[in-house]
């Protein structure tokens, strides 16, 4: 049942103020459909009801609970087939070729949601760049979401989820079946790290990364948020690292960290300092 324009009001500046996840008033419809069963768990006739609660409550648990359940957690397997395609022919043999001395890779898939760009590095590094498989290689995937970090964790996929990018080939090679659900093979299960980052605070102690996929997730932020987010990457990234962002966004408020390049199929950024 929707609630009053006030109650909306609220649930939204609740929302940026946990996670920086910015909701139109477009998309208020969103509520009703992601908290309503979280309000009937903590006892409310409704959302407005449920809204009262949380104002009377100083910020804790419950309110972040409510920001968790507001983020998208959109993803699948190889997604953005231009993208993936420059991953694998432009940057990936760029960096291997500039780190054979180290025998080292560092990735991280920010907002990796249930885990399926972190995976899908993992397999194609197996599938395409085999000798790396004896170097060490680490793919840190970071979210808010405690319910999604959790799952990625676990390397499991369901049958809609399988059937979304992943080619046949690969889930052969490269799981098992367990009734409903897949597995990600366990050597490039141990590839993989799943942790709970919030990328608008400040971020724990973290390695140089070659390899920065911050996909699909800044077109959620106010620009200053964006802004916060980008210089964070950038001191992140290496020197010789390069940074991926969704096919729709850009590093327009960050043009004197990071310098554009294009290469295969699409837009790519290196440290311009």
């Amino acid at each position: 049942m929707p609630c009053s324009a006030t109650s909306y009001d609220y649930l939204r500046k609740l929302v940026q103020a946990q996670s920086a996840n910015v909701i139109g008033s477009a998309h208020d419809k969103l509520f009703n459909m992601r908290l309503t069963s979280m309000a009937t768990l903590a006892g409310a006739a409704g959302l407005d009801d449920f809204v009262e609660m949380l104002r009377k409550q100083p910020a804790g648990k419950l309110h972040y609970k409510v920001a968790e359940a507001m983020t998208i957690n959109e993803t699948s397997f190889f997604r953005d087939v231009r993208t993936f395609e420059t991953i694998r022919n432009v940057l990936l043999p760029r960096i291997i070729d500039a780190r054979r001395a180290q025998r080292r890779l560092r990735i991280w898939s920010a907002a990796c949601s249930t885990g399926q760009e972190a995976a899908s590095i993992a397999m194609l590094l197996s599938d395409r760049f085999p000798e790396v498989m004896d170097w060490d290689v680490r793919i840190i995937g970071t979210d808010i979401a405690d319910n999604v970090v959790e799952r990625a964790r676990t390397g499991r996929y369901r049958r809609n989820e399988i059937n979304r990018g992943l080619p046949a080939r690969l889930l052969v090679k490269y799981f098992t079946r367990h009734g409903d659900e897949w597995e990600l093979d366990g050597r490039l299960r141990r590839m993989c790290e799943f942790t709970h980052i919030n990328l608008c605070e400040p971020l724990p102690e973290m390695p140089q990364f070659d390899l920065v996929l911050l996909r699909n997730v800044l077109l959620y932020f106010s620009p200053q948020d964006r802004t916060c987010v980008l210089n964070a990457a950038h001191r992140l990234l290496a020197s010789d690292g390069y940074l991926v962002l969704g096919a729709a966004e850009q590093a327009e408020d960050s043009t004197d960290l990071f310098q554009a390049e294009f290469g295969g199929e699409s837009f790519f950024y290196r440290s311009a300092a």
